[in-house]
Parts: C-alpha cells; structure tokens; sequence
C-alpha cells in the first residue's frame, strides 16, 4: 500500500516597507518639501514620522529672513505642539507613535522677507508645501523575529523556506523508518518527492490595501485605506464605500 503525502503551507509575504525613496531626503532623516508636488511617505503603525522640514533643499541653501511656519493637518486645523505632534521653532514637524488617523495631507505655509537692494523695499513671500502621509501595518516587535536583519521580508521568506525543507525531511524520515525498522506487515508507506508545496498568499490587514495607481512609488505596500473606501477582512484592495470619511476603515455603516 502506497500512501501519498500531500500538503500545504503558507508563505506569508511581507510587502514593501519604509519611506518613499526622495532626492529631498537627507542623511540626518530630514524629509524636505518640493513647491508644487505633494511628498508621500510611508509610516509604520506606532513608529514615528521621518522629520518634515517645511522648506525645501534650495531654499534651505539660501538665506532666509524673518521666516514663520504655519503648518496645517489632515483636519484642515493649524496643527499645535502636542503629545502626538512636535513641531520646532524652526518649521520641522514629526508625528510621534503614528495610528491610522493621523494619516492624510500635512500642509505647511513658509512665511519669509525680501529686501531689494536698490531701495531696500520688503516683500513677504509665502510657499506651500504638502506631505501626503499614509501608515502601513507593522506593528513594534515584527522586524524582532528577523534578527535585526536590513529586509525582514528575504529573511522571513528565508525562514518559512527552511522549514518547509525540514518538514518534507521529516516525512521523508518517516516513510524510511516505516519501511525499514517497523514489522513488515504494516502498510508501506512512500514520500513523493515534490508533493509537498509552498503556497504564496499575498494580502493585507483589515484597515489596509494596495492601489498601485494612488501608491506608484510602493505598488507593493499595504497602505491603510483613504477616505471613502475600506477593507473588512485580508483583501488585497480596499473597497468603495462613500459614507466614510476616516482612514483605516474596517467596515462600511
């Protein structure tokens, strides 16, 4: 008798995580504005925000007289310093211990003087700059099972791979210890080599999904779901649903 061993596991995959690749971002981890193109970055849920500088990197090499910030959040509200928010004198801006409702378009207006030299007349120029901010999933401790690695999806691909290759061992062991050291009258029993089988699933969180069209620049990213759409279960895209105006929905009222 011939008993087939067949089974499956899954691979869990962990799609793109971190910040947006940006030419304004330094080594200090300062996020600079550009006039005219909202920047988006991506926050891991409970981790704080990169350091929003509300100037950009030509103006920063410039001088700049009397300058204010006035920055404005997701609520269309002026944004105060709080325990969520820390904004400096000098116009930079972090999100402390970022939550899906703090996701959204973070606007900051630089106020600052120009004095001609002829006739030493001021001028006050304003520039806008926006962030469009949005959270993804992973929680504190999940780069922890990874061993401090740099990609935590190779080395967790890496480890379900390795076990994978000890499970088909151990049956491959059993079917041996079964044919040569049990009574020769039990049934025989056979491992097939490549029956066993790796199952790659690739989903998000409730809350979160991908849209390769709004997140070009993280296709892969399971970003949370924007106003007006929601994700109940572990979909891979958020749906339509009009009432909401919240991000990270899970359900449609």
């Amino acid at each position: 008798m011939r008993a087939w061993v067949l089974l499956s596991a899954v691979l869990w995959y962990l799609t793109g995580v971190g910040w947006q690749r940006n030419s304004e971002r330094t080594e200090k981890g300062f996020l600079y504005g550009k006039p005219g193109h909202p920047v988006k970055l991506y926050v891991k849920l409970h981790h704080n925000s990169p350091i929003l500088v509300c100037m950009d990197l030509k103006r920063a090499e410039k001088e700049t007289v009397d300058p204010t910030y006035l920055w404005v959040g997701p609520n269309e509200k002026p944004l105060t310093g709080n325990n969520k928010i820390n904004i400096t004198r000098t116009g930079k801006l972090m999100v402390k211990d970022f939550l899906e409702p703090l996701s959204g378009l973070y606007t900051c207006t630089l106020s600052y003087k120009t004095v001609k030299a002829e006739t030493q007349e001021e001028k006050v120029v304003k520039q806008r700059y926006d962030f469009m901010i949005f959270v993804n999933p992973f929680a504190p401790g999940w780069k922890g099972k990874c061993n401090e690695s740099v990609d935590c999806e190779d080395t967790t691909n890496h480890n379900i791979l390795q076990a994978r290759n000890r499970i088909e061992e151990f049956f491959r062991s059993q079917a041996y210890i079964f044919n040569h050291d049990f009574n020769k009258t039990l049934p025989a029993m056979h491992f097939v080599d490549y029956s066993f089988q790796i199952v790659r699933i690739d989903s998000c969180r409730p809350g979160f999904g991908k849209n390769e069209g709004l997140h070009s620049n993280c296709a892969t990213c399971c970003v949370v779901c924007g106003p007006g759409t929601f994700s109940p279960d572990v979909d891979v895209t958020c749906q339509t649903c009009v009432s909401i105006q919240i991000y990270g929905a899970k359900s449609c009222p």
